[in-house]
């Protein structure tokens, strides 16, 4: 066993500083018989918990420890060039008090200190020094600087300081073992002589950046991609001067021959470091509860009103007595107050009109759920499971994750911050890694080469395949890797950085809630994204699954925006309320729009390929829907030509077994979603739910001996049921395969449903659907040019932009045809919409050019707004384009000048409405701009030729003889 310790390394989680894995360090520490490790990232303890449980599962003890950025002044001091170099601190956690101060420290260097780096001071390291341990840090710690600087004695008061801040015993002097640095010996040197006079006790460390030696050139590279240079750039960050890899025992006695105390003390720092961390509990946030109410109680006196909601005040037998046997599992695994705590923003949302989803995921399984809102979709009416959502002999945290209309998603967690307490909620934190394209064009990119050679290799590498795999399976790249000395060296590297992690983001949809403060579970930065008030965590969904708290996916679905705005303006066109949930699910209407594939919009079933089935399946009722969400997907996709010749009669269905027929019956012999593996399983095996989900989970790992071992389960079962052993193997050879990509029922379920919302308005509401639909995608160019195609196709114009029609979006005319929304033109900001709709709104359209200078507040319109509206079409009102263009400055000149005057009291208004001229605008006399003109005008401000096309004159011709983009596959 080693009598040393590495107790100063960087993991990847030193963003593009560090380059080992954590898999790679605690591989090589146990090769060379190292029993603890540290790691001290710099500021962050993204990789802490991580480390901790690989550590412990391989048998090295964890030390977790932060290589701090320490400001020369005050952490809140943030003046240009003073306070831009902060000193280097390491850190280490004797105990979880000094776990829990780390975690403080780091949460307030992100969210206090942040400047260009996160920063502490030693105001805040007194308030949290307990349970630590101090090193001095590298080159750029403190006592680094000062014995460079020949400060030899205010460096002996600072190493006092420091004692004094950690305690006797709990500060060390860093000597780092870089023998080939003249600035290292020099510091090791100035150390020493501290040690002798203060007796601080002297530590070794490595500052280990990368795994092995051979990883150096690598590294080098990491940095070139961290500073944005090239290997061959002069003056720039390379550690190239020395050996910063996980050096070996010898290794460092050798480099530090004079100081074996120094060794020793790594053993002995390592033996006070005994943090001992707890997973595996659920920690969920308080939830209020009524006076006399328990969380069971409670969510039972909820469940039972919804019920009677739901189903009537005279529920069937089989209803009561699965919400008893839901509300049963769900106290005897403790989620009872999840349940209320979801249910409570959900519902909090509906009542403020935000658009939420029936669902997502398997919590639609869940009658409780559906009974108290949280879901849309009836359980016992799909036969979706609850085992599926909660297995009771397999607990942990149930997972409910919900859709919001995505223009409104920000008000949802706003709601739950302000319900819970600022410091109980976060956003999560998700890693970018570089995957092996990318990890090619950054090599390539810091190696100098030229793009199109980097970019060529790049290409030949598959999406999805790692490096490895990509040389074993394209024989174009493994030629070009063994002939050319270029490409392997390229390919070399890459590969050394392939998965490594490139940045640190803001998960789309994740939030966090503790039932106290979270820096008491973790440490906490400012959000990247997204609702950046609100926190964001250092550890990702699986470490805050392992600490045991709640996380929930909150996410924004634009769909749903679109549902709500055309419900919106269905009611303002039409004066009717329509209610999602009393849609009928067998509208004509709406299948045989879904028939025809006219699926432009619709949520789910709008891809070429999607039409294509659709118009051979020519679904007639929900489960056609629902299950072709679940089978248009790798995989599955193959059943989808099995699953209409079922439908349509074409090929006679072989159920395999009698017990098969019920459940495979609605699709036509097919398994198609993973709840139909589990009832084969029960019905025909004997398993119960929660043993068959199981199964299904062990079949997803694709591990051959857990395969093997339910497969076995399975033909037992099934021969213990009556079944031969022949039949069992068939059926058994039948599911596995749909077990492993079979889709969740109550997944598609909730997205069928939003499909089927989404159809019904468009069938039965074409122009507001389609004006909603405009007005969602108006910042995307392709889809606005489909759209529009798809609005001519039902007959339905789409007008130009006009300051006296048009809105800031898309609008619905009287005629039912749609007029632009002013928001849709390029380089018109909300400013100049508002002022050009508060003036029309306030007295009517604009009679000319001139009421229009003098009603609409020109300080939000200048050259290039009044270039744009004119261009796009939207003032054609008031004359021709070209006249307008050429005199925009007059026009400009001309509305200053009338509205200055106007402010000054210059001009005298007969009636508050009245239009008083100073002067005649008039604009220069110019040929009319030809049509191929305004058309190239509308293509550059709208996107898409709106009063015409280029092509206009050859329609007959192109109608015979081309084919439209959108229905090539």
């Amino acid at each position: 066993m080693s009598d040393f310790v590495h107790l100063h390394v960087h993991s990847h989680y030193s963003l593009l500083d560090g380059l080992g894995k954590i898999d790679k360090l605690l591989e090589k520490a146990k090769i060379l018989g190292m029993d603890s490790l540290a790691i001290t990232d710099h500021g962050n303890m993204y990789g802490a918990i991580e480390f901790y449980q690989k550590a412990k599962k391989v048998g090295i003890k964890p030390i977790i420890g932060v290589e701090f950025y320490i400001a020369p002044r005050r952490m809140v001091d943030k003046t240009a060039k003073i306070d831009t170099a902060p000193y280097h601190l390491t850190v280490l956690a004797k105990n979880n008090q000094g776990y829990l101060n780390l975690i403080q420290l780091v949460t307030q260097a992100h969210l206090i200190g942040y400047y260009y780096r996160p920063r502490i001071d030693k105001e805040l390291l007194k308030k949290y020094s307990k349970g630590l341990i101090a090193l001095s840090g590298c080159l750029q710690g403190e006592l680094s600087r000062l014995i460079l600087n020949k400060n030899f004695q205010e460096a002996k008061e600072k190493a006092k300081e420091y004692q004094e801040i950690f305690g006797t015993g709990n500060f060390y002097l860093e000597l780092q073992a870089h023998q080939n640095i003249n600035e290292q010996q020099e510091v090791n040197q100035g150390l020493a002589k501290l040690s002798e006079e203060t007796g601080i006790p002297l530590v070794a460390t490595a500052d280990v950046h990368y795994v092995d030696y051979e990883d150096r050139d690598a590294h080098d590279i990491l940095l070139c991609v961290q500073t944005n240079k090239t290997v061959k750039d002069e003056d720039r960050l390379s550690m190239l001067d020395d050996d910063y890899s996980l050096k070996t025992e010898l290794e460092m006695r050798k480099i530090l021959a004079d100081y074996p105390e120094a060794i020793k003390n790594t053993k002995k720092i390592a033996s006070q470091c005994n943090v001992d961390l707890k997973f595996g509990e659920s920690i969920l946030p308080h939830f209020e509860l009524p006076e006399g109410y328990t969380g069971k109680s409670y969510l039972e006196k909820l469940a039972y009103q919804g019920l009677k909601n739901r189903y009537g005040k005279h529920p069937k037998k089989e209803i009561v007595d699965r919400l008893k046997y839901e509300l049963e599992v769900i106290e005897k695994t403790g989620f009872a107050s999840y349940f209320l705590i979801v249910a409570d923003f959900v519902n909090w949302a509906k009542k403020q009109k935000i658009g939420v989803g029936p669902g997502r995921g398997s919590a639609a399984g869940s009658l409780v759920a559906y009974v108290l809102n949280i879901t849309n979709v009836d359980p016992l009416k799909y036969n979706l499971l609850f085992e599926r959502f909660l297995n009771p002999e397999r607990v942990s945290m149930p997972d409910i994750d919900l859709d919001f209309a995505d223009d409104r998603r920000p008000e949802v967690i706003r709601y739950i911050v302000k319900k819970y307490g600022h410091d109980k909620v976060a956003q999560i934190i998700t890693f970018g890694t570089m995957a092996a394209r990318n990890a090619v064009r950054d090599c390539g990119r810091a190696l100098g080469l030229a793009y199109s050679f980097v970019d060529r290799i790049a290409k030949m590498i598959p999406f999805n395949m790692n490096l490895e795999n990509s040389l074993k399976n394209v024989p174009e790249l493994r030629a070009e890797y063994e002939q050319n000395p270029d490409v392997k060296k390229l390919i070399d590297l890459a590969r050394k950085l392939e998965g490594v992690v490139r940045h640190a983001s803001t998960h789309a949809a994740g939030i966090v809630i503790g039932d106290k403060a979270l820096t008491n579970y973790l440490p906490l930065q400012k959000a990247t994204s997204g609702s950046e008030e609100i926190p964001l965590t250092q550890y990702s969904m699986y470490e805050l699954e392992e600490l045991g708290l709640l996380k929930i996916d909150i996410l924004g679905l634009a769909n749903l925006t679109i549902i709500q705005n055309a419900l919106k303006i269905i009611e303002k066109t039409q004066n009717k309320k329509i209610d999602l949930d009393s849609l009928p699910q067998d509208d004509l209407l709406t299948f045989s729009l879904l028939s025809r594939a006219e699926t432009v919009g619709v949520f789910q079933l709008e891809s070429s390929g999607m039409q294509r089935y659709l118009k051979e399946l020519k679904p007639t009722n929900f489960e056609d829907i629902i299950s072709m969400v679940a089978l248009y997907r790798p995989g599955p996709m193959e059943s989808i030509p099995d699953f209409i010749s079922g439908k349509h009669g074409r090929k006679e269905i072989n159920y395999l077994h009698p017990k098969l027929k019920p459940i495979l019956e609605k699709t036509y012999g097919v398994i198609v979603t993973q709840e139909q593996v589990l009832q084969i399983a029960r019905d025909f095996a004997g398993f119960t739910y929660g043993e068959a989900d199981i199964l299904r989970k062990a079949v997803g790992k694709k591990i051959r001996k857990l395969l093997l071992e339910q497969r076995k389960k399975f033909i037992e079962g099934a021969v213990k049921q009556g079944h031969k052993k022949e039949i069992a193997k068939r059926v058994w050879d039948f599911i596995e395969p749909f077990a492993r990509y079979g889709f969740n029922k109550s997944h598609a379920a909730c997205y069928a449903l939003i499909a089927y919302w989404t159809a019904y308005l468009k069938a039965h509401y074409p122009s507001e659907y389609m004006s909603a639909l405009l007005t969602s995608d108006q910042n995307n160019i392709d889809r606005i040019a489909i759209e529009v195609n798809d609005c001519e196709r039902m007959g339905i114009s789409v007008l130009p932009p006009d300051v006296n029609e048009s809105f800031e979006n898309y609008t619905v005319l009287e005629d039912g045809n749609i007029r632009f929304g002013l928001g849709a033109i390029k380089n018109v900001g909300s400013g100049a919409i508002r002022s050009i709709v508060m003036a029309r709104k306030k007295a009517g359209p604009f009679k000319n050019l001139q009421e229009f200078c003098q009603r609409v507040d020109f300080t939000q319109i200048n050259k290039k707004v009044l270039e744009a509206l004119i261009k796009s079409g939207a003032m054609d009102a008031f004359g021709e384009r070209g006249q307008m263009l050429l005199g925009v400055e007059q026009i400009l000149k001309y509305a200053n000048n009338f509205q200055k005057r106007k402010r000054g009291g210059q001009i005298t208004l007969f009636g508050t409405e009245a239009v008083i001229a100073v002067e005649d605008l008039k604009l220069p006399d110019v040929e009319p701009v030809s049509n191929r003109q305004k058309l190239s005008w509308e293509k550059e401000l709208l996107g898409i030729y709106i009063s015409g096309h280029p092509l206009a004159d050859f329609s007959q011709y192109l109608e015979k003889n081309t084919t439209p983009i959108q229905s090539l596959d």
